[in-house]
């Protein structure tokens, strides 16, 4: 089995639960915030349909660079504009991850600001860390902002309190 095919299956699932709990979203409170230093409901769900964009960049790449970090996303404005942001994302790294081979996903991968090397790791690491928990946080933080607004949350790892199947 090679190191690619023990991400998959996890990538998959998450992307399809992310996906799941991004359908829920009221497109009409888009703008609503829990608190005022937290981000807009919009403005988490376009950070969370951009996240899987990261992992071609990590896999095709050998680092990235803080320091050259170009302008903030725009939020999107609707739902339908999330999901396909999100779904062609997706997509685009699982078929960077299908053309991977072991050595290539072994292969250092840099976060640097400037000339300072902040850390390396495995390309295959790097991609669970920043695209793979990195969504599952946010994921979480989307679900207290959908409970809040009295959403139903779906089951993710087992039955939720609102659904049990």
């Amino acid at each position: 089995m090679g190191v690619k095919d023990t991400l998959l299956p996890e990538f998959d699932q998450e992307m399809a639960a992310t996906r799941l709990v991004l359908t829920r979203v009221p497109e009409a409170s888009f703008g609503w915030r829990p608190h005022e230093r937290s981000h807009a409901l919009g403005g988490l769900v376009t950070h969370l349909a951009q996240i899987p964009h990261w992992g071609c960049a990590i896999l095709t790449h050998d680092g990235h660079d803080l320091a050259s970090d170009g302008a903030p996303v725009t939020p999107l404005s609707t739902l339908a504009d999330v999901l396909g942001r999100f779904d062609r994302h997706v997509s685009e790294v699982r078929l960077a991850l299908l053309d991977m081979v072991d050595a290539q996903l072994q292969a250092p991968w840099a976060l640097r600001r400037g000339g300072h090397l902040i850390l390396s790791m495995p390309k295959i690491a790097a991609l669970r860390r920043f695209v793979l928990h990195h969504t599952i946080h946010h994921r979480g933080q989307l679900t207290m902002y959908l409970r809040l607004q009295g959403v139903p949350l779906p089951p993710l790892y087992g039955p939720s309190a609102d659904e049990s199947t």
